[in-house]
């Protein structure tokens, strides 16, 4: 089975999260044996994404959601990273600014999406405000409730002005969030990345699975799908990402546009008489 059907939420589906195995890897025993496949679809990122920047007629949108740790740098730094720069940026949504907070919810997701020819991760993403929220309770139900729908809404809008938008959630255990949290402590190069507060997050876990599956359940749609990612192996986790995202864009038919100038002109008159 293809990893975009494997993985994929389908709509009007209700995912148990704690029913799917975070530390599958699929047929490859180690990273060592997956490394071959893994370079392979970075490889066809780059040439896709050039294709998408040159044909600049539609945009590429990839919401990366996870618990901490759960590896959203680590897909932005080894994955997307084959991207060129020039047509591809990142987006974070941390808690929001005062303007942020003076909008509307979305707003601040708006103002960051892709423009045509453009690929934007969204680290983290406007689900946040259908979970942090509803998790500490920090607004009535009756609002985040009413999200979903103009979550979908949004999504809808962008698609049908022509962008791509895959949401990944990376799917970890909480064991290995607690090993990984380890890692940092062992690391003194990674002490800058400890919080408190990370570690007072693992009180809601099991809110913040429901948190998930609710979202997955209310907005994975054909348009905009979810798809859980098996996370706790980090090679697996990123050729699972790569492998959709390459698969995504190839049913696209991405072409190069057709040129603006008369080839042969430009070959007569400037080409031929430089070489002279």
């Amino acid at each position: 089975m293809s990893y975009p059907r494997q993985f994929k939420v389908e709509p009007g589906t209700q995912v148990k999260l704690a029913e799917l195995d975070p530390a599958f890897k699929g047929h490859h025993e180690a990273h060592a044996a997956a490394a071959a496949e893994i370079e392979h679809y970075s490889e066809r990122l780059r040439v896709l994404q050039e294709l998408l920047y040159a044909e600049g007629r539609r945009s590429l949108l990839i919401c990366l959601q996870a618990m901490d740790t759960g590896g959203k740098d680590g897909i932005i730094n080894h994955v997307l990273a084959a991207m060129n720069p020039q047509g591809c940026r990142v987006a974070h949504f941390r808690r929001p600014s005062p303007e942020e907070a003076a909008h509307d919810f979305l707003w601040r997701a708006h103002r960051v999406a892709p423009a045509r020819g453009e690929v934007v991760i969204f680290n983290r993403s406007h689900y946040e405000d259908v979970l942090v929220v509803r998790v500490h309770q920090l607004l009535a139900k009756s609002v985040w409730s009413a999200r979903y729908e103009r979550i979908n809404e949004f999504e809808r809008a962008l698609t049908e002005d022509g962008t791509v938008i895959l949401k990944f959630y990376l799917h970890i255990s909480s064991e290995e969030q607690l090993a990984r949290f380890k890692e940092r402590l062992d690391d003194p190069t990674k002490h800058w990345k400890i919080s408190e507060a990370d570690y007072l997050e693992r009180r809601f876990w099991p809110q913040y699975l429901r948190a998930y599956e609710e979202a997955l359940f209310r907005c994975s749609t054909e348009r905009a799908p979810w798809y859980v990612i098996p996370a706790n192996h980090k090679w697996f986790r990123n050729l699972a990402v790569a492998r959709i995202v390459v698969e995504r864009l190839e049913a696209m038919g991405l072409k190069y546009p057709e040129p603006t100038v008369d080839l042969t002109r430009i070959r007569r008159e400037y080409h031929a008489a430089a070489a002279q």
